[in-house]
């Protein structure tokens, strides 16, 4: 599950910044340098996901185990 997952956010990153390049906002935005401030906030909700998935499915795995 979890290399699935990970193959997914690999394949969705290089999907989101191939069209990324086009963008006039997004050139704005790198010339500012606010969109490290966007990459970073970005990263950290995805972080975060994950984590938050991650440690549900050890819970789920715990209760699936202590339930047989």
């Amino acid at each position: 599950m979890i290399k699935r997952l990970i193959c997914l956010a690999v394949f969705l990153i290089g999907y989101v910044s191939a069209f990324a390049q086009d963008v006039e906002m997004a050139d704005t935005m790198r010339s500012s340098g606010k969109i490290y401030v966007v990459v970073g906030t970005i990263a950290i909700v995805f972080i975060g996901l994950v984590i938050y998935l991650f440690t549900i499915d050890r819970r789920l795995t715990r209760l699936e185990k202590y339930k047989d």
